[in-house]
């Protein structure tokens, strides 16, 4: 088993990427969507059930794991790896996005953030050295830099003053993490808002520093796709192409297929999981809730041609019964039937990139989800 962290580009089609992220407990095909398993969990999925769809690596949450378990239990349990039976690469974010919209009162200084715990009222200190320390208890493979997010629409001055600040916090964070056994790696979050300048002098910044990898943060926080992307294009422009990109929290299949076109190598979310247990299915058709009355009497399935049993197998009259009687089974159902989905995405656009087709098979996905979902005819 290699004990090296590296990216193997393996082609380019356009801005899109076609590569590899080599990790010691196994290859991450890139682009990838990572699930996410916040508190060790993927909601509603069996690991072996998420690996069957294709998924490589899966995302963990350092602010739900340090107060829940704890960092320490879980090491003391033999790493996070053993503890949710996923032998596979496992990517953990630094715990900052949660401190600011979750915890209590909170109080940042250039030493780190004190808040009060969203589930028991405790207090918390967070540091760029504590959380990389949680990090590595937890054993992940991907570790990410402490930073501050700022909500959208911000004043230039305070998201030029938080970018700053996570710049500081990036290299005390590359001073914990040298303290790590090897083949983990740690990745900077370029920040700066909706500001090209500042997003510039971000990545530039963390360029400077060096790092294996690099993480685009602050982005999908409500503002709108063309800003975001045009965020993308202008920090892709500065980080080195023999290094993978990470763009935190995206999203839609729209949001993905866009920003793959423009150089973005890895994505998570929460909406295919969160999706699932609302009612809403993610198809080739685009987006089904199962809500929707017209489903009641309609015995097709979701998607007759789709690889995932939940999609092919079960009428769209008992999927709609089962989330209308509020039953577990609906929320478990549509789950798989949404991962599934962004996983045969994910694997498309790595064959469409790999055949030098990347903007027809967009085209066609895109063409695809514009038809809609057609009603049975009666």
């Amino acid at each position: 088993m290699t004990e090296a962290f590296s990216y193997r580009p393996l082609g380019r089609d356009g801005g899109a990427r076609l590569g590899e992220v080599i990790t010691p407990r196994g290859v991450v095909r890139t682009p990838a969507f990572m699930p996410v398993g916040t508190a060790a969990t993927v909601k509603a999925m069996y690991p072996e059930q998420v690996r069957e769809l294709g998924a490589d690596i899966l995302l963990g949450n350092t602010y739900h794991l340090m107060l829940r378990p704890s960092a320490e239990r879980i090491a003391e349990l033999g790493g996070l790896h053993k503890f949710m039976r996923w032998p596979h690469p496992i990517l953990t974010d630094s715990g900052g996005f949660q401190v600011m919209s979750l915890a209590g009162l909170r109080k940042l200084t250039e030493k780190g953030v004190t808040f009060r715990s969203h589930i028991d009222g405790a207090y918390h200190e967070m540091s760029p050295e504590r959380s990389v320390e949680i990090q590595g208890l937890l054993g992940s493979d991907i570790q990410m830099q402490l930073d501050e997010c700022v909500k959208l629409p911000s004043p230039p001055e305070d998201v030029a003053r938080a970018l700053r600040l996570s710049l500081r916090w990036a290299e005390r964070s590359k001073r914990a993490f040298e303290a790590q056994p090897p083949g983990r790696a740690l990745f900077g979050i370029v920040q700066g808002g909706d500001v090209p300048a500042l997003r510039e002098e971000s990545a530039r910044g963390l360029v400077d520093i060096g790092f294996p990898g690099y993480s685009i943060g602050g982005l999908a926080v409500g503002e709108p796709q063309h800003v975001m992307l045009g965020m993308i294009e202008v920090v892709n422009a500065i980080l080195p192409q023999d290094k993978p990109r990470y763009l935190m929290g995206v999203g839609t299949p729209d949001d993905i297929i866009e920003a793959v076109g423009r150089g973005v190598d890895m994505f998570d979310c929460v909406m295919p999981t969160r999706a699932g247990r609302h009612a809403q299915a993610f198809t080739r058709f685009g987006k089904i809730n199962l809500k929707n009355a017209r489903h009641a009497d309609d015995p097709r399935p979701l998607d007759e041609t789709s690889n995932c049993p939940a999609a092919r197998d079960y009428s769209r009259a008992y999927l709609h019964h089962l989330i209308r009687c509020d039953e577990m089974l609906g929320s478990m159902l549509l789950t798989w039937v949404n991962l599934a989905y962004y996983q045969s995405l994910m694997q498309g656009i790595r064959a469409a990139i790999a055949e030098g087709r990347f903007e027809a098979f967009k085209a066609e996905v895109k063409e695809g989800w514009a038809r809609g979902d057609i009603p049975a005819r009666g």
